[in-house]
């Protein structure tokens, strides 16, 4: 079964925290899916990644960048794994999909969107019920992250 972490941003911003996560992820030498949940914020994202830091590159692209197994961090909307990723990361409402492709999941919401932590609840309902092992993390005022469940 998938490893799956709810992260329930409340002091940072996804787009300084996504960053920080997937640089982690290849550091221990996996590959990484980001799903987005729409084409827009795929391509904002997408430009984060570029952005985020002036000393440090994390390499990615989407469909359009090239081939696709090729990419350590691939960025899509799709229910797609081109790359053997060992993480997806779940970001902006994307919902999980076949989670059977992937060591671990994290799914990420903005705890301060009402309708994020309602979807983010149905979620653990349904992973749990699926019988992946979830826990959940929130971010303390300080921005570390602590585990509550």
């Amino acid at each position: 079964m998938t490893e799956v972490l709810f992260y329930h941003l409340q002091n940072a911003p996804l787009e300084r925290v996504l960053p920080q996560l997937l640089e982690r992820s290849l550091e221990r030498g996996w590959k990484a899916v980001v799903k987005a949940g729409g084409p827009e914020r795929l391509e904002a994202l997408n430009n984060v990644l570029w952005t985020y830091s002036d000393d440090s590159f994390l390499p990615h692209g989407t469909r359009e960048d090239g081939p696709p197994a090729l990419m350590p961090v691939y960025l899509t909307v799709e229910d797609d794994c081109p790359n053997g990723a060992n993480v997806l990361f779940l970001v902006d409402g994307a919902a999980p999909a076949a989670l059977g492709d992937y060591e671990r999941c994290v799914l990420m919401f903005d705890g301060r969107d009402e309708a994020a932590v309602a979807a983010a609840r149905e979620h653990w309902k349904t992973i749990k019920a699926e019988g992946h092992d979830a826990t959940y993390w929130q971010q303390s005022a300080e921005g570390r992250w602590e585990k509550k469940a």
